[in-house]
């Protein structure tokens, strides 16, 4: 059985940090890996100049990378909504895999994870935290939240030489 992941980087990260952690994201690549046997993980980010070595990094940790155009608001505030990348992109792979795991808490997803269900290809929709959206309350057999995966996904940030070190 082929298993493909679907996250939306964003609310991942910002749903873990409100619960005050930061998520080890090679560490969920792995969990992705041996709990569910996923073969692919499109990880769906937007995309800033100067953050080249983190993209390549989390390519190296076994994500598929996608990125999606920003744009700055006059705020300063940098938007990048991965949504239509994200559902277009599991589309696109549809036939390619026999299973999906669909990871935010978003309510615009869902079309795509009610369609999946009606399928019989999704196999679980993994929010960042219980502050998922309330139109995705009907699928709460399918629910794993990474908040209660913190203690195996969290990322430990370690002392060398006197400064904090990811």
């Amino acid at each position: 059985m082929k298993t493909f992941a679907f996250i939306d980087s964003q609310n991942l990260n910002l749903g873990v940090k409100s619960q005050g952690w930061d998520l080890d994201w090679r560490k969920f690549r792995q969990y992705l890996r041996n709990k569910y046997s996923v073969i692919n993980s499109y990880l769906f980010i937007g995309y800033k100049a100067g953050n080249e070595r983190l993209y390549k990094n989390l390519q190296g940790m076994g994500y598929v990378v996608i990125l999606k155009p920003t744009m700055e608001l006059p705020d300063g505030k940098t938007k990048g909504n991965v949504d239509a990348e994200l559902v277009l992109h599991t589309m696109i792979e549809y036939k390619n895999f026999n299973k999906a795991i669909v990871v935010s808490g978003d309510g615009d997803f869902h079309c795509l994870v009610e369609y999946l269900v009606e399928q019989g290809k999704l196999l679980n929709l993994m929010t960042p935290n219980k502050h998922y959206s309330s139109l995705l309350r009907k699928f709460n057999n399918y629910i794993v939240r990474v908040d209660l995966l913190r203690g195996s996904l969290e990322r430990k940030l370690t002392k060398i030489s006197g400064r904090s070190k990811p």
